[in-house]
């Protein structure tokens, strides 16, 4: 799963970076981004436009806003299927803006977790493959929802765990945004691991493990006890 992640970059890298035309929501970098919170989005519709979603999949469907955070993550395998995807699967696309994001690796002892920050070795921001959500409460208020797809881990995620993000290669980008292409044939090859040799893990401070903890500090690598020593590449 992805549950907590950074978006580092400033807007004028995210603009170059996504070839945005358009922004709508002047953001400040966060470095523990957590379920619930409003994340910088791009979606494609005439050009890239950076939107901002509330992270946690809402369907149009759904009675209870507080689904979303039931659906944080969707699964590569089955997202084309399932009843809370499949339609944004087909025609509501985005790119979860990220610089890098958590995942919390078990000890030998099988009892104790520790933080590792996972990052592209370029040190750019990319995006993480997503779907978005217009929910219209019953007074007319409309909330705009994203979620995550998640796949396989690549050699660089195995041994911290067995799941992670979606990262679409850039080259790739244009095909996933584009409205236009519903065929599962097409966009399916796009949710596989990332290039393992590009990327980059380690060890960083447990005060990520609070929510309410967001500093520069939060990627900071740690060496001490049983963290040292543990870095992937």
């Amino acid at each position: 799963m992805c549950g907590r992640f950074v978006r580092k970059s400033t807007i004028t890298i995210i603009e170059d970076e996504f070839d945005i035309y358009e922004i709508q929501w002047a953001f400040e970098p966060s470095y523990n981004i957590t379920p619930g919170q409003d994340v910088a989005c791009v979606v494609g519709n005439g050009g890239n436009r950076l939107a901002k979603f509330r992270w946690g999949l809402v369907p149009f469907w759904a009675k209870d806003p507080s689904i979303g955070y039931k659906m944080i993550n969707a699964r590569a395998e089955t997202v084309a299927q399932k009843r809370s995807f499949a339609r944004a699967f087909k025609k509501q696309r985005c790119l979860v803006v990220a610089d890098g994001f958590y995942e919390w690796q078990k000890l030998a002892d099988g009892k104790r977790k520790i933080p590792m920050y996972v990052h592209l070795l370029a040190e750019r921001p990319f995006g993480f493959a997503g779907l978005y959500e217009n929910w219209k409460s019953e007074d007319g208020t409309v909330l705009r929802t994203c979620t995550i797809i998640t796949t396989s881990p690549n050699e660089i995620m195995m041994p911290i765990h067995n799941r992670m993000p979606v990262i679409v290669a850039p080259e790739k980008r244009s095909v996933w945004l584009n409205k236009e292409i519903q065929d599962p044939n097409v966009l399916m090859p796009l949710l596989a691991p990332y290039d393992s040799q590009k990327m980059e893990a380690y060890a960083v401070s447990k005060r990520v493990n609070s929510p309410t903890y967001n500093e520069p500090d939060c990627i900071k690598a740690v060496k001490n006890g049983e963290q040292q020593d543990l870095r992937f590449k």
